[in-house]
């Protein structure tokens, strides 16, 4: 079912999965404290718990709590990175083990993409926000091809366009500051 963000964030407060325009891929969302919503979104991808899944936000204090556990100075590196196209890995105090995965950490972002950081603050939180993908394969990058591919798979698809970037966001452990992707 093709939706406005208003409808699919109903179908995410359910427990449902939607697919939704980013930055540069389109992607698959849920709750992050919904284990079933989570499991589904991984049996789609056919990617395993171990890997771990990002979280968008609508804006930087939605990860305060993760912020709280880095130094000051690149807690402010992080906030004014977003929004924007770059995806933190923080230290992890409060997701469970199926966004976690094998780590002690969580991947965190503010996107710089209008519509999915509607969808985050009108949820109310966090949101897994995953590529389209199954895993080892191409991104979605057009409505058309998530259509085709996972139309069936899942509750709503949003209606609406990528952004300008290229491809998925890039990944820093914020600890190390390693880039990772």
């Amino acid at each position: 079912m093709i939706s406005n963000v208003d409808a699919a964030v109903e179908t995410l407060k359910q427990g449902g999965v939607i697919c939704h325009p980013c930055e540069g891929v389109w992607g698959f969302a849920c709750d992050p404290f919904n284990e079933s919503a989570v499991k589904r979104v991984l049996e789609i991808k056919q990617r395993p718990m171990s890997k771990g899944l990002i979280l968008i936000g609508s804006r930087a204090e939605v990860f305060d709590s993760e912020l709280e556990n880095v130094p000051s100075e690149l807690g402010i590196k992080i906030k004014d990175s977003w929004p924007g196209h770059i995806t933190w890995i923080l230290p992890n105090n409060r997701f469970p083990i199926w966004i976690s995965g094998d780590f002690d950490s969580v991947a965190v972002r503010v996107p710089d993409h209008p519509q999915s950081r509607d969808l985050a603050e009108k949820f109310g939180g966090p949101l897994v926000s995953t590529s389209a993908n199954r895993s080892g394969l191409s991104e979605a990058t057009t409505f058309q091809q998530v259509s085709c591919q996972f139309k069936d798979l899942v509750d709503v698809i949003v209606d609406g366009h990528i952004g300008s970037s290229t491809g998925p966001s890039k990944i820093y452990d914020a600890l190390t500051g390693s880039r990772l992707r």
